[in-house]
């Protein structure tokens, strides 16, 4: 009989997830926006379908003053007018670089991030973007 129950990463390797996990505080001393710090953890989670990082990010986000109707959104935030032109452009290079079907398109929304971000703002929004990538793979591998 084959053994198919999911490993408990805790267990085996909590040092690792430990650093990882410091790394977020390391981002936040960039004095990254907390806003768009949930709304691209959310997207990407949902993007992943990672049942557990989305409830996480939900409540972090309602937490620090997030809307429930704009969380409600994210899914499709290009059908609503409630997230700035900012907000849209962090969405845009948040599925970028989750799904990775587009990147012909990676100048481009480079350009577009340019009108609302400072390079360094766009290299911690892509930090963020890939620490909750891999965490979502994690957590997906305990399923």
């Amino acid at each position: 009989m084959k053994n198919i129950q999911a490993i408990k990463h805790e267990q085996h390797i909590p040092d690792i997830l430990q650093a990882m996990g410091q790394v977020h505080s390391v981002i936040d001393g960039h004095g990254l926006d907390r806003t768009l710090y949930h709304l691209v953890l959310l997207r990407a989670s949902q993007i992943n379908q990672c049942d557990y990082c989305i409830e996480m990010h939900t409540r972090e986000a309602k937490e620090d003053g997030e809307s429930i109707e704009r969380l409600n959104c994210v899914k499709d935030w290009y059908k609503y007018d409630v997230f700035s032109p900012q907000e849209k452009a962090a969405f845009s290079w948040t599925e970028i670089l989750t799904n990775l079907d587009e990147l012909s398109r990676l100048g481009e929304l480079r350009a577009e991030l340019r009108q609302h971000f400072t390079d360094k703002e766009i290299s911690l929004l892509t930090v963020n973007i890939a620490m909750i990538n891999l965490w979502n793979r994690i957590r997906i591998s305990e399923h």
